[in-house]
């Protein structure tokens, strides 16, 4: 038997929505079905609006540039997170500035962003890493932003179905928050993306950015410069008969992820970050762990797969920033993803855990 770390989770259901929409006479294009879709995330989020697009990377892209986000600006990005949050404002030319983050959530931490605002900064990208929300509160980062005239981009990328302790799903409290559809999320429309907002003329701003600045769909009169960053029906398809499932893995998530506590509370040589359970999802199973290449061998040859986690992003060839970010650099050392589908069973968990005691036995 083998234990992905990730797989995704499509049905019969998905194929069928697919195959009826292929005999309907639909174009494929972006139409009726996402409107639908957009309207499923709106109503799951609170957002007043909610625009699909290409993929997560681009979302954040066209959100930076709708927030007025130009070439040379600077961008506050977490240090510990999937890297295109920091290519999505690089495309732009503008300069993200890498800051480190708590220990505890990996969410951004709070004093050392105001330390590193300057008279360029332009906006700060809080990423809620695993669908968790920083120790200080989102409300903080909405006053920091508001205290120097910055815009509060969300990535919550992997945060559909968590909530910050007020209520308000993430991704719906900045100026704009971004998630994503990739295979491992939580629902997949293989690739994908969306904003939401509750701002209506950053809303129609959108949309207009991701159809070449058209004035109206169908017409080829441009109001402003835009790209075409679209999505299609095809995975809206897909995308509607995953949301009707969202409920059951948010619930089912959370009961995985404290079915592995559970079982490595002994175990000393893995530790869990703080994931407060009422409000949040799990994205990942995420650890930190001693002997990180010896436990994933030892994995592997139990058919058992696991992933290492983002390293510090200012450390990676593509960047070679300078700075010293001691939590993003532990985590670049020990973190490891361990096996986390919607679809685990408990006995793969008990597998999994198994093995692991096993390992530092």
């Amino acid at each position: 038997m083998t234990i992905p770390q990730m797989e995704p989770w499509l049905g019969e259901e998905e194929a069928a929505a697919v195959n009826d929409y292929m005999r309907s006479g639909g174009w494929l294009m972006e139409h009726d079905k996402s409107r639908q879709f957009e309207s499923l995330i709106a109503n799951h989020t609170g957002a007043a609006h909610c625009i699909v697009t290409v993929n997560g990377t681009v979302s954040l892209t066209l959100a930076a540039l709708a927030c007025d986000v130009k070439a040379g600006d600077e961008v506050i990005v977490p240090n510990y997170t999937m890297i295109a949050t920091a290519n999505s404002v690089f495309l732009l030319g503008a300069t993200p500035v890498f800051v480190d983050v708590e220990p505890e959530t990996l969410c951004l931490d709070i004093d050392r962003t105001e330390a590193a605002l300057t008279t360029k900064t332009r906006a700060i990208i809080l990423v809620t890493a695993n669908g968790r929300y920083p120790r200080a509160g989102v409300q903080a980062f909405v006053d920091l932003a508001n205290k120097h005239g910055l815009v509060l981009i969300e990535d919550a990328a992997q945060s559909l179905g968590s909530r910050f302790t007020d209520g308000r799903h993430m991704g719906s409290v900045g100026k704009v928050g971004s998630f994503s559809f990739s295979v491992p999320k939580i629902i997949t429309t293989g690739q994908g993306g969306c904003l939401i907002t509750n701002d209506s003329e950053l809303a129609e701003r959108l949309r207009k950015l991701k159809d070449f600045g058209r004035a109206a769909g169908g017409t080829d009169i441009h109001q402003s410069i835009g790209y075409n960053f679209k999505f299609t029906d095809l995975q809206a398809c897909v995308g509607i008969e995953q949301m009707k499932k969202l409920d059951w893995r948010i619930q089912r998530k959370k009961e995985i992820l404290a079915k592995y506590r559970q079982a490595l509370r002994a175990v000393g040589s893995v530790k869990f970050f703080d994931q407060d359970l009422v409000n949040t999802t799990p994205w990942f199973i995420d650890i930190l762990c001693e002997r990180r290449a010896d436990l994933q061998a030892h994995l592997k040859s139990k058919g058992i797969g696991s992933r290492v986690m983002y390293p510090p992003i200012n450390r990676q060839e593509a960047y070679q920033r300078a700075g010293h970010h001691p939590v993003s650099e532990l985590v670049g050392r020990q973190g490891l993803w361990l096996p986390s589908s919607s679809q685990l069973t408990d006995q793969q968990i008990e597998t999994v855990c198994d093995s692991i005691a096993e390992f530092y036995n």
